[in-house]
C-alpha cells in the first residue's frame, strides 16, 4: 500500500456533530481518524468542544488516551491544557467539561459506557 493509504488528512475532514445512540451532545464535534471495520466504530478521533460544552460521566472498559491539542478541559477533577496527555486505565470513569473550549485527540479501544 502507498503512504496515502495510511494517512488521514484531518484538515480535509469536516467537523461533525457528536451524536451517539440518538443523543446529540450540543457543542461537541468529531472527526474520525481511524475507523475499524470489524467493530464498526472509530477508535481514534478528534473531539472539539465549544466553550461551555461537556460530555457526561462515563466508563472506559478498555481505557483511553487523551492528548489536548488546543484549549483546556476538566477531566477527573483535574485540568488538561494544550500539550497535556492523559491515560485513563481500563474501567476508568470521568466526565469532560470545558469553559474555554478545546480540541482533543482520543484513542478509545472500546465503546464507552454512559453512567
Amino acid at each position: 500500500m502507498a503512504f496515502e493509504d495510511y494517512v488521514k488528512r484531518s484538515s480535509a475532514l469536516e467537523w461533525q456533530p457528536l451524536i451517539e445512540n440518538g443523543v446529540h451532545y450540543r457543542g461537541v464535534f468529531v472527526k474520525s481518524l481511524r475507523f475499524d471495520q470489524q467493530t464498526n466504530r472509530s477508535k481514534t478521533i478528534l473531539l472539539k468542544f465549544e466553550p461551555g460544552s461537556s460530555y457526561p460521566y462515563h466508563n472506559h472498559p478498555a481505557g483511553e488516551e487523551i492528548f489536548c491539542l488546543e484549549g483546556s478541559c476538566e477531566v477527573f477533577e483535574g485540568t488538561l491544557n494544550a500539550g497535556d496527555y492523559l491515560y485513563t486505565p481500563p474501567n476508568g470513569k470521568h466526565s469532560v467539561k470545558t469553559d474555554v473550549g478545546c480540541v482533543l485527540l482520543l484513542s478509545i479501544p472500546e465503546e464507552v459506557e454512559l453512567l
